[in-house]
C-alpha cells in the first residue's frame, strides 16, 4: 500500500483566516479519488461539516492562496466553483464518510501531522510571545526589523520537516 510522504502532506496545509486548512482537491488527490467524487460525498453529508470544520474560500482568498501554491495551476486551476477547505476537525470528520482502506490510512496520517504541527506551535509559543514583546519595543529601523520578525514567525509557524541525512548509506 502506498504511504504518503509526510512532507508531501505538510506542504498541502495552508493558513486561511488564521487557521490551518487543506484544499478539497489536495485531499481528494491524497485519498486517490476525483475531486468531484470527494465533494459529492461531502455534500451528501453536509450536516457533519459545520463552518469550523469546512468552508468555501472567497474569491480573494482563493486568488491569494493560488499565488502561494508552488505547484502548477493545472492541478488546482480550471475550477468552476470556489474550493472548499477543511480544518483539522473537518479532516477527522472525513473518516466517517470515506471508508476505503486508502482513505482511512491517509486520514490517520493527516490527523497525526495536524497534531504534530499543533504541538510544535505550542512548544514555540513562548518564543512567539517574546518576539511580539520585542517587536513592540523597537522604534528605530522598524521596517527592516519588522521584516525580520515576519520571517522568524513564518519559520516558527511553518517548521520544515526533518530531512534525510546527506551522504552515503553503508549497507550492513
Amino acid at each position: 500500500m502506498y504511504m504518503q510522504n509526510e512532507e508531501n502532506i505538510v506542504n498541502r496545509i495552508y493558513y486561511v483566516r488564521g487557521i490551518k486548512v487543506m484544499l478539497d482537491s489536495d485531499l481528494a488527490e491524497l485519498f486517490e479519488i476525483e475531486t468531484k467524487s470527494f465533494n459529492q460525498a461531502v455534500k451528501r453529508n453536509l450536516i457533519r461539516f459545520p463552518e469550523d470544520f469546512m468552508f468555501e474560500l472567497t474569491e480573494d482568498e482563493w486568488k491569494n492562496l493560488r499565488s502561494q501554491i508552488v505547484t502548477s495551476s493545472s492541478i488546482h486551476g480550471g475550477r468552476r466553483y470556489l474550493p472548499k477547505v477543511f480544518t483539522e476537525q473537518g479532516v477527522a470528520m472525513l473518516s466517517g464518510i470515506l471508508n476505503s482502506p486508502k482513505a482511512i490510512e491517509t486520514n490517520i496520517r493527516i490527523v497525526r501531522i495536524f497534531t504534530k504541527l499543533r504541538e510544535l506551535l505550542y512548544l514555540h509559543k513562548d518564543v512567539l510571545l517574546k518576539l511580539e514583546q520585542l517587536e513592540k519595543q523597537v522604534t528605530n529601523n522598524t521596517e527592516d526589523i519588522s521584516q525580520i520578525f515576519i520571517v522568524i514567525k513564518q519559520l516558527i509557524n511553518h517548521p520544515t520537516p526533518p530531512r534525510e541525512p546527506i551522504g552515503f548509506k553503508v549497507s550492513g
